[in-house]
């Protein structure tokens, strides 16, 4: 499709430079350690869209005796090996290893946000392409010869790369967010099952609260030390294959989440399900009736204590610590059983699954809040990087109020 003020460029001649790097001796100790950062597939893993900080760094001895060298600051990064088509924009002078390719870009003929924009447009494509054929890995000769469609108007690609950039921004500040309110939960959790909170709502201290000595260290006086098996009688699943189905509203719960639908039962909600084989130790309550999977685990016998705390405390408890270490690890309830706890009463138990459920929506309401952004992102980029939408009304409209 012709798009007018539009057209396509190959890769290589949008580029000033492209090189991919090297690795030194890792036996040689006096080449790392030192001021040059030095860019892994893990480091581009864990970051966005800019990185500037790496796991690794190396003397300017590992640098001179190797393949690698200094990409400039401002360069793009494209991973070739393993994690295809990742792409990111460095911040700082570094190097990389082999796995990938540093590109210097031509600022007269594109805009290098919009050319980390596309990249990251066509990186399914690349990923499909890649998998067609008997080298899963991208070379510096392929990625040269990449098609790259852009408008001819510098102007009009940068427009579109802030239009992509603000929603990134705002991508970065969500996620930002769950990831804090996440670590108030973790660290809520740690108060209020081993401290809880008093008829107030405020957190025991031992400054202000009585505790007692216990098996298990100190507790508030008004708890009890108990075995899991005495508070939660935990029952292993009912196997069952995926032909087996029929068709129906209850969940068949495994250990790694709902796997089908049945229209047979075997337990009632509430409840907890915790992952016995395979996804280990993962715990999901259940307020629908549900058909626990053989890979689970699931509570028979809650002896009048809150379930909704009973899940808390087994995400608390990380159960998949107790798994075996066997060729096929699974989780035993005898040895989850025995486990000695603190544990409040069930007014208590109460207050403190509800404010943890709070959190739980809170952060619930924002994931969804995210997914919604990467939905509109998505369908920006299929628009804006392909011309189906332009940007040209917009920069009218910037001339016209300068």
């Amino acid at each position: 499709m012709n798009i007018e003020g539009w057209t396509n460029s190959s890769l290589i001649s949008l580029l000033d430079g492209i090189k991919s790097g090297g690795t030194p001796n890792t036996s040689r100790s006096d080449f790392y350690g030192g001021e040059i950062p030095f860019v892994s597939i893990e480091d581009m893993s864990a970051t966005r869209k800019y990185l500037q900080h790496t796991v690794k760094t190396l003397t300017k001895e590992g640098l001179k005796n190797s393949n690698t060298w200094l990409v400039p600051e401002n360069s793009l990064l494209y991973s070739i090996y393993a994690t295809l088509g990742l792409v990111r924009i460095s911040k700082v002078t570094l190097a990389t290893n082999q796995a990938i390719l540093a590109m210097i870009v031509n600022p007269k003929v594109i805009d290098q946000e919009y050319l980390y924009y596309w990249l990251e447009y066509v990186r399914d494509s690349v990923i499909n392409l890649s998998s067609q054929t008997t080298q899963s890995n991208l070379n510096a000769t392929t990625v040269k010869t990449f098609i790259v469609q852009h408008p001819e108007n510098k102007k009009e690609q940068e427009k579109i790369a802030e239009v992509l950039s603000t929603i990134d921004r705002t991508i970065a500040q969500t996620e930002a967010i769950i990831a804090k309110q996440q670590r108030i939960k973790t660290g809520l959790m740690q108060d209020l099952l081993t401290k809880g909170i008093d008829e107030n709502g405020n957190i025991r201290s031992e400054d202000t609260h009585e505790f007692k000595d216990s098996a298990i260290g100190r507790i508030p006086v008004e708890w009890d030390v108990e075995t899991i098996g005495k508070i939660a009688s935990l029952q292993r699943g009912h196997d069952i294959r995926e032909v087996e189905f029929i068709t129906g509203n209850y969940p068949v719960i495994a250990s790694s989440g709902v796997i089908g639908f049945h229209n047979i039962r075997t337990s009632d909600s509430p409840n907890v399900v915790v992952g016995r084989k395979g996804s280990i130790g993962n715990v999901y309550y259940l307020d629908v009736d549900f058909w626990a999977h053989d890979t689970s685990l699931y509570v028979t016998n809650f002896f009048g204590n809150n379930q909704k705390y009973i899940y808390y405390l087994f995400l608390y408890l990380e159960l998949e610590r107790f798994g075996t270490k066997s060729g096929s690890p699974s989780l035993n309830r005898s040895d989850i059983h025995p486990l000695k706890i603190a544990l409040p009463k069930p007014l208590e138990q109460e207050r403190i699954s509800k404010i943890l459920t709070q959190f739980d929506t809170s952060i619930s309401n924002l994931k969804s809040s995210l997914k919604k952004l990467q939905y509109q992102k998505t369908g920006l980029m299929q628009d804006l990087l392909t011309g189906k939408v332009r940007v040209t009304n917009l920069l009218k409209e910037k001339a016209a109020a300068n």
